[in-house]
């Protein structure tokens, strides 16, 4: 294993052990240069070398399962950013979203995440395995059920849109300060009187694209600024991973999704009692326990990658 010694050492997670590594690299040197000027010393140097080599091997190979860890990080990060959007269907719509977001606060509770609301269709999740397991979630997800409001008895049919965008440590996309525009403004709400004095909340636009964000979660300006870059980045990766999808169309059946918030995924048939993901054609039952958090068959299903065709209903 070749390793590029200079580079570790920079690198707090790697620098003790590019350090031994070098260590065991200079005793090595020592060690021939001792038997090149006494050859009667041959049999101890090769007892020596054979156990610099085998210390090598360990380090070796903590390296390389570091290495292993990160680039599974880098893939599937341990911090998302999932977003509701209200869709057609008016103030049953917007009810919808916020309850999708409560499910989905409730099930990171259950599974040990942490979780904090970035505004009121928002929340940042952070844990284990977080993005590996809801990565599949975006998408439209649908709701029929009779409205509190409806004095009729109809079946209405609403819809709420929802994005799962990882946090990545590292990113492939580099933004050009020229293409953004950058508001501040009073975060509101509770918190105190500095809440209402201080400009913190920052709201960050991509003029090429058209995207923007807006973080308040954070205490001061400079917080909600590096965490709106963030969710921006995630959010220009997004819709370019969502237009490299279709340009690949033809292996959708490979695929559970194409990570497109417009394709639809899920309904909420409330009457009947009855979940249904339309991509692996699997019915659950018990919706208020499901809009509780209780997801976890669900997710497991999509995470077991049993793919089907999208079918109506």
């Amino acid at each position: 294993m070749e390793l590029d010694l200079e580079k570790l050492k920079k690198d707090h997670k790697t620098s003790y052990f590019a350090e031994e590594y070098q260590r065991l690299l200079d005793e090595e040197v020592k060690v021939n240069e001792m038997v090149a000027s006494d050859e009667s010393l041959r049999d101890l140097a090769d007892e020596e070398l054979q156990n610099l080599r085998f210390q090598k091997e360990a380090i070796e190979r903590q390296l390389e399962e570091m290495q292993k860890k990160d680039t599974e990080e880098e893939e599937f990060p341990n911090e998302i950013v999932l977003e509701v959007r209200a869709g057609a269907g008016g103030d049953e719509a917007s009810l919808f979203a916020i309850e999708l977001v409560a499910m989905y606060e409730r099930f990171a509770d259950n599974t040990g995440w942490n979780s904090k609301h970035l505004d009121e269709y928002t929340l940042e999740i952070k844990g284990k395995d977080v993005y590996k397991l809801l990565r599949y979630e975006t998408g439209v997800h649908r709701v029929q059920r009779i409205p509190a409001t409806e004095k009729n008895g109809r079946i209405h049919t609403s819809t709420a849109s929802v994005a799962i965008l990882p946090i990545r440590k590292k990113n492939k996309i580099e933004i050009n300060p020229a293409d953004l525009e950058m508001e501040y403004s009073r975060s509101g709400g509770a918190g105190g009187q500095n809440v209402n004095k201080v400009e913190t909340a920052v709201r960050l636009i991509h003029k090429p694209t058209g995207i923007d964000v807006r973080s308040t979660s954070e205490r001061s300006q400079l917080g909600n600024r590096e965490k709106a870059m963030s969710i921006l980045i995630s959010k220009i990766q997004m819709a370019q991973d969502a237009e490299d999808a279709k340009k690949y169309s033809g292996d959708r059946k490979a695929q559970i999704g194409t990570a497109d918030r417009s394709e639809k995924i899920r309904t909420y048939n409330f009457p009947q009692d009855r979940v249904t993901d339309h991509r692996i054609k699997q019915s659950w039952s018990n919706i208020p326990g499901i809009m509780e958090g209780n997801i976890t068959k669900i997710i497991d299903a999509l995470s077991s990658g049993v793919v089907g065709d999208a079918e109506e209903e």
